[in-house]
């Protein structure tokens, strides 16, 4: 026999860990002492406390491990678990090896410019919506092409909601895409959040719009001037590229917050991703 001590040292657990097993009854001791409660194990115990050790080490949770020792699973639900702890540990090597990633393009940056962005991309997914939408044309892509086209069509959209009766529900959304005339000019796509039950509402000259969601979208919020946004889209893109995606489709404008002065607008820029082939 051997105290506890003794077989806690043999067995390279604690103390404390072999009375949790046996508290969950993992692991009994072979003899307690019905007087002082020392509990004893016989050497041959160091057994199953090695394939519990080892079933941990696997990623098993004690109950898990409980089940597996005491043969309460069978070989096929023994396989099945290995096979999902496989798949698990192989996502989490995966989301691992992205945040390396991240943090070598973010080393890069620092070395190549001297100094931490203060620009942080996040890559998450983006919920469908259902909005209101006017859509218009701009010259280019450039700002003094755009912001005469967007702030009309938002002051105009916003009206024909008053006067239909429908409140917002949630921040304005702008999106551009190539009109595919040849000649640089920009379909302007912008859009008013509406409540999912609202129907169709023709009379009031306005479409109605399900956009779809996005299940990976790299994006980075710009405080301060759209015409000033330039630094932010770059940003975006030097993290698209050196973080291994590759752009998916057009960009989108979420307007956060549009106070009085543009200078304390906030702004999440959004542009969907995949992982580049």
């Amino acid at each position: 026999m051997l105290n506890i001590g003794d077989f806690a040292k043999h067995g390279r657990v604690s103390v404390r860990m072999l009375r949790h097993y046996d508290a969950v009854g993992l692991l009994r001791p072979a003899r307690v002492d019905p007087v002082s409660g020392y509990r004893c194990y016989e050497a041959a115990q160091l057994a199953r406390l090695n394939r519990v050790i080892a079933l941990k080490d696997l990623g098993f949770t004690l109950q898990q491990v409980r089940a597996v020792l005491d043969e309460e699973v069978d070989t096929a639900e023994l396989r099945g678990m290995l096979r999902l702890r496989r798949a698990e540990l192989a996502a989490a090597m995966a989301a691992d090896a992205e945040r390396l990633a991240r943090v070598e393009a973010r080393l890069r940056t620092i070395e190549s410019e001297g100094t931490m962005s203060a620009q942080d991309v996040v890559v998450k997914r983006v919920p469908p919506v259902r909005v209101a939408e006017l859509t218009g044309v701009a010259a280019s892509y450039e700002p003094q092409d755009v912001g005469p086209v967007v702030g009309p069509l938002f002051d105009e959209l916003c009206g024909r909601l008053a006067a239909a009766g429908i409140a917002h529900a949630g921040p304005s959304v702008a999106r551009y895409e190539d009109t595919g005339e040849g000649d640089g000019s920009v379909l302007v796509r912008v859009a008013v959040p509406v409540p999912a039950g609202v129907g169709p509402s023709g009379e009031h000259g306005f479409g109605l719009v399900d956009l779809p969601a996005v299940e990976e979208a790299a994006t980075v919020v710009h405080r301060g001037p759209l015409e000033d946004s330039l630094g932010s889209v770059q940003a975006l893109a030097r993290f698209i590229g050196d973080n291994g995606y590759r752009s998916a489709g057009y960009a989108r404008e979420v307007y956060l917050e549009c106070p009085e002065d543009p200078a304390d607008w906030v702004t999440e820029l959004q542009e969907p991703v995949v992982r580049g082939q």
